[in-house]
């Protein structure tokens, strides 16, 4: 395979109909038609782009894999456009019965190279999906034209543990795929920097935009972040439409390069509680400077 310094992102911020599968899909692909750039190497979408961030929803919509009308649209979008899909999420319904928020994954001839289902379920301010979803057991990470890929949806943000091993096996892009609510401004802003500055990696934080239902809104204000926190590409309105930039990988490893702070981590860090310093440290802690 060739490795590729350089890759093409488009990624789709949309505001999807709530509950309504077939809907969705011709929304995306009329979108895709009339606005996909040529030599577009990755297409990205967010998180439940399928059904809506509505988890009274999310058993009535989900699919199992061979007979998905989800994996098969994007399996021929990847194909007619010989690019890459990082498939947002949908909700898939394994043999067994259970459901997962999974990120689907397509190679440029429309070969389903992936699934990362989500670790950690947001549960909470009203929000029930850990009630109706199954968690993932682990992380995943997807080779993109030699470029490693580590997967992530929405509320894995907040956990920077899997972020840190995704880096220490080599990772140079994260993706996060998210619906994210208009209720947590400030996380949304700070954790994808977070992430990408704490790891030197590319960070595409990819959201839903618009109205939820009558009481609920999607944050939207999708970005890339590069490996040093800086900002690419936002869609900072509150608006479905694409975000395009390239990601430029040989510069991001010159500076990993030059500035090797993971070399710093400690192989262990102990930690001490005040309270069981010694008398002896504390006594002469107290006379200092008299």
């Amino acid at each position: 395979m060739d490795i590729k310094s350089e890759l093409k992102l488009s990624a789709l911020q949309l505001n999807s109909v709530t509950g309504n599968v077939q809907a969705n899909i011709e929304k995306v692909k009329k979108l895709v038609t009339e606005n996909l750039e040529r030599d577009t190497d990755i297409l990205m979408l967010p998180e439940v782009w399928t059904v809506g961030w509505a988890c009274d929803e999310f058993a009535k919509s989900a699919q199992n894999l061979k007979e998905s009308s989800v994996i098969s649209f994007l399996s021929e979008l990847a194909k007619k456009y010989h690019m890459y899909i990082i498939g947002g999420s949908f909700i898939r319904k394994s043999d067994d019965g259970k459901l997962y928020n999974s990120c689907p994954v397509f190679d440029r001839e429309g070969k389903l190279i992936a699934i990362y289902d989500k670790n950690h379920l947001y549960s909470y301010c009203g929000c029930t999906e850990g009630s109706v979803i199954t968690p993932g057991s682990s992380g995943i990470i997807v080779d993109i034209d030699g470029i490693k890929t580590g997967l992530s949806i929405c509320y894995d943000i907040r956990f920077p543990e899997l972020y840190r091993a995704y880096r220490q096996n080599g990772v140079q892009l994260f993706v996060n795929a998210a619906a994210w609510g208009v209720g947590k401004p400030v996380p949304w802003e700070i954790l994808p920097k977070a992430r990408a500055i704490e790891n030197q990696a590319y960070m595409i934080a990819l959201t839903q935009c618009g109205p939820i239902d009558l009481a609920n809104w999607n944050i939207g204000h999708s970005r890339v972040i590069d490996y040093m926190g800086e900002t690419i590409t936002e869609i900072k309105a509150q608006k479905e439409g694409f975000m395009v930039c390239t990601l430029i990988f040989d510069e991001m490893e010159k500076y990993r390069n030059e500035c090797t702070i993971l070399n710093d981590i400690k192989e262990k860090y102990e930690v001490k509680i005040y309270e069981k310093i010694s008398d002896n440290i504390a006594d002469n802690a107290c006379g200092l400077g008299s």
